[in-house]
C-alpha cells in the first residue's frame, strides 16, 4: 500500500476517513455523575454553566477545554517553552502575534476561555445589565 501524507485533518486518500491520521498520546480517566446528582450541581449552580464544578461535567460543551488529545508536537512545545512567571520570551512571542494580525497595543493573557470571560465580564458588565 502507496504511504500519502493527509494534507488536512481526517483526509485520507482524498476523502474524509473514519479514523483520524494520527495516535493519540494521552488519556485521562472521566467521571460521569448520575442524573440526580447533575440536577443538584446544576440548581446549586443557579443553572448558570459558569459556575458549576469541573468534576461535575462530563462532556464540556461550553468551552474547547479538553476536547481532544495534544500532538507530539504540542507536547514538544511544552517542553520547550519558557515557564517563567513573567518577563517569558512565549509572552513575548505571543504578544507580537497579537499586536501585528488583530492590532492591539495590549493583551491580558488568560489559562482559558473561562478566565478570560470572567475578566471581560467584570469589566464590561455593570449591575443591571
Amino acid at each position: 500500500m502507496e504511504h500519502t501524507t493527509p494534507q488536512t485533518m481526517g483526509q485520507q486518500f482524498g476523502r474524509r476517513s473514519w479514523a483520524e491520521p494520527w495516535k493519540i498520546k494521552m488519556v485521562e480517566p472521566l467521571h460521569m455523575i448520575d442524573r440526580p446528582a447533575r440536577e443538584k450541581a446544576l440548581a446549586e449552580a443557579g443553572y448558570n454553566t459558569f459556575l458549576l464544578r469541573s468534576e461535575d461535567v462530563y462532556i464540556d460543551l461550553l468551552t474547547d477545554s479538553g476536547t481532544s488529545a495534544m500532538s507530539d508536537r504540542q507536547w514538544a512545545g511544552m517542553m520547550l517553552g519558557d515557564e517563567a512567571y513573567a518577563g517569558s520570551r512565549n509572552f513575548y512571542h505571543l504578544e507580537e502575534a497579537i499586536q501585528t494580525y488583530y492590532g492591539y497595543p495590549y493583551i491580558v493573557p488568560t489559562h482559558q476561555g473561562r478566565g478570560a470571560e470572567h475578566l471581560l465580564s467584570r469589566a464590561m458588565i455593570q449591575p443591571g445589565q
